[in-house]
């Protein structure tokens, strides 16, 4: 259950930073989510990379329907995927979820840090 908290929790407050901050600020709601939740180091990370993963896939797919697909299979064209747009909106999403993932082991690392040093 914490699991899927987390995770939910990392998508919604992931998205609500990225429309105030930069990119990078769905790391600093992956840490706190992952301070805030009690999980272990490995099930923090998951969390963090499933919410990102999710979401940041799923925002790149809606634009690239948006837009019929021109911009994303330009850029699939470009990078060494075939242009496959598919595969673009895969690894943005894993780069997104990687950061997060990260963010998130840090955080549950944090938290069990202990309070005497």
């Amino acid at each position: 259950m914490k699991f899927l908290t987390a995770t939910i929790l990392t998508a919604i407050l992931a998205f609500i930073s990225g429309l105030f901050l930069p990119w990078w600020g769905m790391a600093i709601t992956s840490l706190l989510v992952a301070v805030l939740v009690h999980q272990k180091a490995g099930k923090a990370f998951f969390s963090g990379l499933l919410g990102v993963f999710l979401l940041w896939a799923g925002l790149a797919w809606w634009i690239d329907m948006k837009n019929n697909g021109i911009l994303s299979k330009k850029i699939a064209t470009i990078l060494p995927l075939g242009g496959n747009t598919i595969l673009l909106i895969g690894v943005t999403g894993l780069i997104g979820g990687l950061i997060a993932g990260f963010a998130a082991m840090s955080g549950s690392f944090l938290r069990a840090t202990p309070k005497g040093r």
